[in-house]
């Protein structure tokens, strides 16, 4: 039994309200589990298997829930699209999961387009140290749109270096409403849990342009009846005003970046029960890189002109919105907290923000058992120096202290919490089966 004494500041992620912060709480975390949350009492019961941490000096929230990774991706550039198609990638995968969690403080991670059901398969498994995930394993849109990475001299039977087919994914690239279906179904089959697509052109794609279209209605239409069919359901990627509408227009309820939505927009998706996942930092990112050709970065200031206002429209029209990196580049993996971030630069109130990692995060995404400290829940949590909550630029300025994944520690960062090493994950995992 594990006691957080007398925590300086919980934000416990059940709301975007003040009601979800609590001063001088006591946690208690017993095997992997919340098992109270309670006004602190000085008075705890004495005993060898009880671990009290004084938290007096520090702020406890919930782990983050990152709604738009990429934990097969390090860069889109040629050099590193050919280092994550090697032999050398499931190494680098290992690398990006492992600073997920340690580093950035994501305990659930939503991959939305490379990872299989091997990555999430170790994971469980305490192979590999990192958040547990969810899911999409590919990324599809038409040949030529945003998963096409063959470029302006592609030869007909080439793959393209974008997440190519291999075991356990099948190839992004899909073309017309019958083969559309043969793809979620082959995404279920290979252990999907969602199915992303593009609904517009991309940003970092070679060849696609913002205001030109991907996916027809009619594709889309058959993506999203035949996903409901398995249980799954849909994202898209959808930057344009076009594709918003169109995603919204085919019944997907999660819409990622939309960079160009305005007023009309945010009502008809509000009206449809859809939320969105702005990824604000890594337009910011994109633009400060100053790595890609004038075509591209052509796209990348084109979306960062208009991101910004797009987002003050979503939140103000009341829809939900989620938090979600979409790390394109190698630096952003284990600083994800840097989302947060982004959103309040660009208009959101620092408790909605957070809400969108945790408690909204995982109702979204049909995890019952995370993203809030309540009783009964998974202990994923992270301990922090200063206020983050208000202020989480400090997580990249040395903030957190430890990662509670299951209520074992990441960081060593507090002796008094039992660590997680690949030693006891792979034991404890054997010890299950």
């Amino acid at each position: 039994m594990i006691i957080l004494s007398n925590i300086h500041e919980l934000y416990d992620g059940t709301s975007a309200t003040a009601v979800a912060i609590h001063k001088r709480t006591d946690v208690w975390i017993d095997q992997g589990l919340i098992k109270k949350v309670a006004p602190h009492n000085p008075s705890h019961p004495q005993g060898s298997e009880i671990q009290r941490v004084d938290c007096s000096a520090y702020t406890v929230t919930p782990g983050l829930i990152d709604c738009h990774g990429h934990v097969t991706l390090w860069g889109v550039g040629d050099e590193n699209l050919d280092r994550m198609n090697s032999l050398e990638a499931p190494f680098w995968a290992e690398r990006i999961l492992y600073r997920t969690l340690v580093h950035g403080g994501v305990t659930t991670l939503r991959d939305v387009g490379g990872a299989t059901q091997v990555l999430k398969r170790l994971v469980e498994q305490g192979v590999l140290l990192g958040p547990r995930l969810q899911l999409a394993i590919c990324m599809l849109s038409t040949t030529g749109g945003h998963a096409d990475f063959r470029g302006p001299d592609r030869c007909c039977g080439e793959l393209s270096r974008l997440w190519p087919a291999g075991p356990g994914r099948p190839s992004s690239i899909v073309d017309g409403p019958w083969e559309c279906r043969k793809r979620v179904r082959e995404i279920a089959a290979c252990g999907g849990d969602l199915v992303k697509i593009c609904a517009s052109p991309g940003v970092v794609s070679p060849t696609d342009h913002l205001e030109h279209r991907d996916f027809t209605l009619e594709e889309m239409d058959a993506i999203c009846d035949e996903a409901a069919g398995r249980g799954m359901y849909v994202a898209a990627h959808a930057h344009s005003h076009s594709g918003i509408r169109l995603a919204i227009e085919s019944g997907v309820k999660d819409i990622q970046h939309i960079s160009f939505m305005d007023e009309e927009l945010a009502e008809f998706a509000y009206a449809k029960g859809c939320r969105v996942t702005p990824t604000s930092w890594v337009g910011q990112r994109l633009l400060q890189s100053g790595e890609f050709n004038e075509f591209i970065t052509s796209k990348v200031q084109a979306v960062s002109e208009s991101h910004a206002r797009a987002v003050k429209v979503a939140y103000a029209s009341g829809l939900k919105l989620l938090a979600g990196t979409d790390p394109v580049l190698s630096d952003m993996h284990g600083r994800n907290y840097m989302e947060l971030v982004a959103l309040i630069q660009e208009g959101v109130p620092p408790l909605a923000a957070w809400f969108g990692a945790t408690g909204l995060a995982a109702e979204q995404l049909g995890l019952m058992d995370t993203g809030t400290v309540v009783e009964g829940h998974r202990a994923d949590l992270l301990i922090c120096q200063e206020d983050v909550v208000q202020d989480p630029s400090r997580l990249d300025n040395g903030a957190l202290v430890e990662v509670l994944k299951d209520g074992w520690g990441y960081r060593n960062g507090l002796p008094a919490i039992p660590q997680q090493t690949y030693e006891k994950a792979m034991n404890q995992a054997l010890h299950a089966t």
